[in-house]
């Protein structure tokens, strides 16, 4: 972006961090430098001189809304759905059991649940691993027996 394209109802990126602003005056001094008087969304007016060394760092923003619905649908539907299933164990503290094939009764579910968390929990104060989670072993070795 040039100085010359500056003009007053503008809207710039790259004058205010995290926000754009709307020029309200533009004064040359000179060849090399301008004056703007701008506007920031909370209302606040402000001046600032801009030399050809900043043209770089300021663009001007397109008039319209900051976000727009015309993505792709299918592609967000993805996303959404690979999140969920990331977050699915948060939910279900038995999703290996529900996503498997097999059908299991109820005792082999507290069995693998129950029993392993707690083998897993003194496996590993015994191996001083105080980090890791005695839940995390046993959601692996769940899935691991059960599916």
């Amino acid at each position: 972006m040039r100085l010359e394209d500056l003009q007053p109802n503008t809207v710039l990126r790259g004058i205010l961090p995290d926000c754009a602003v709307t020029l309200i005056n533009v004064q040359w001094f000179g060849s090399e430098a301008v004056e703007i008087t701008y506007k920031d969304p909370a209302g606040r007016v402000g001046n600032q001189l801009l030399y050809r060394e900043n043209e770089p760092s300021i663009e001007v923003v397109e008039a319209g809304r900051p976000w727009s619905f015309d993505g792709d649908g299918e592609l967000f539907r993805l996303v959404a759905e690979a999140h969920r299933i990331r977050l699915a164990h948060l939910f279900d503290p038995v999703l290996a059991v529900h996503t498997s094939l097999v059908e299991p009764l109820p005792h082999q579910i507290t069995a693998v649940y129950e029993v392993t968390g707690a083998f897993a929990a003194s496996l590993l104060s015994r191996a001083g691993c105080a980090n890791l989670s005695a839940g995390d072993w046993r959601r692996s070795a769940a899935s691991t027996a059960v599916g």
